[in-house]
């Protein structure tokens, strides 16, 4: 704390942050007005009972109580065993996508110490996910709404995967949580020399390559990191997957279209083959969503891609049949703005496609036909 402002000068200020805090939507906003936020307050990040409490009794403001009680029922479920179940475990958690940010806050929960590491520095991931029923509750418990108003409002079951981020970040960081972005973790290093389990991480000298922990938790996904680990793979039949994301530029037009909350080829199948007569694009199925941007998901067809010069030569192995090399990018673009607009009726006339964190139009195109689970 500044030596020059006062106790309740400290308290004010970082109160004020609080605010910005909540509605912040880029990690480095969230991140940045966090560490501010305890600097004024001398606080470190740390296990619920030496952190939380410390951090709820500077930050009085009506959001601030709002979140608290959310906040204090779910700490007080029996499971947790008023955050001492877990006390004196350390955990590392690899990736700060929802899952890993959701699994953190469970063990922050539970007691244990928790530190996040993430390799990206931003949280840029238009795609849309729904929600089941008990995730809405779930997420709802969790304060959810005190972030982002519009959370699940009325019959709406989905959200961006950047907006559920932002959120389970923010969770995470008030709980105490031990966040590091822009570090990647390479490999666990074994016990030696009196030291226990560590990371190997990049950059190399961070301070997390000193973090010594009992349980280390792999949340990233497909690039899956951990060695060790046997997995087993479930392949079906070929299934080609594309994505694509919309500036959403909210006018009144916009507001009108309606979403398609899953369309089959066997329930639909008058809809599915008007489009193929019309447009050469042959799908399975469609999603559309509208949310932050209007996102859309469609199961392809390789015969339609193929005839649309978006795949450019037929291969039996999936990798090699969408490689980069072996896409047609423009093609691709035109193929789903195409499916968009006809499925939507041709009422967003002048869709714009939004951009990924690359800076390139957010779309792609990928094989989901295999699924993965480690083989124990």
């Amino acid at each position: 704390m500044n030596p020059a402002i006062s106790e309740h000068e400290a308290a004010g200020l970082a109160a004020e942050m609080f605010d910005h805090f909540c509605a912040a939507t880029t990690m480095r906003q969230i991140l940045g007005l966090y560490r501010n936020m305890c600097d004024i307050l001398q606080l470190r990040p740390g296990p619920l009972n030496e952190f939380y409490p410390k951090f709820k009794s500077k930050i009085r403001n009506w959001k601030a109580q709002a979140l608290w009680k959310k906040f204090d029922a779910r700490a007080s479920h029996r499971a947790y065993n008023k955050g001492t179940a877990a006390s004196g475990t350390r955990v590392l958690v690899i990736g700060a996508g929802p899952c890993g940010l959701r699994t953190a806050i469970e063990a922050q929960l539970l007691g244990a110490k928790v530190v996040v590491v993430e390799k990206r520095d931003r949280i840029s991931r238009n795609n849309v996910l729904h929600l089941w029923p008990f995730l809405i509750t779930d997420l709802k418990a969790l304060g959810a709404k005190k972030f982002y108003g519009k959370f699940c409002a009325g019959s709406i079951d989905h959200i961006s995967i950047r907006q559920l981020q932002c959120i389970l970040l923010k969770v995470a960081l008030i709980l105490g949580v031990e966040v590091h972005e822009g570090v990647s973790f390479t490999r666990e290093l074994e016990p030696k020399d009196g030291c226990g389990w560590r990371a190997a991480v990049s950059p190399e000298d961070h301070a997390v390559s000193h973090y010594e922990f009992d349980v280390l938790i792999g949340a990233d996904g497909k690039r899956n990191t951990l060695e060790g680990f046997k997995r087993k793979e479930f392949r079906g039949k070929l299934a080609i997957a594309i994505t694509a994301n919309f500036i959403n530029k909210k006018t009144e037009a916009e507001a009108k279209v309606e979403e398609i909350s899953g369309v089959a080829f066997i329930f639909n199948q008058s809809f599915f083959k008007e489009l193929y007569q019309t447009t050469g694009i042959d799908l399975e199925n469609i999603v559309y969503y509208k949310d932050e941007t209007h996102y859309f998901v469609m199961t392809a067809k390789k015969h339609s891609l193929l005839d649309k010069g978006v795949i450019m030569q037929d291969y039996a192995d999936p990798a090699e049949l969408l490689s980069s090399a072996n896409v047609d990018t423009t093609k691709l673009l035109d193929y789903a703005k195409e499916a968009a607009n006809f499925s939507t009726k041709y009422q967003m006339p002048n869709l714009e496609f939004a951009v990924n964190h690359y800076g390139k139009p957010d779309v792609a195109m990928f094989d989901f036909t295999s699924m993965f689970a480690a083989d124990n």
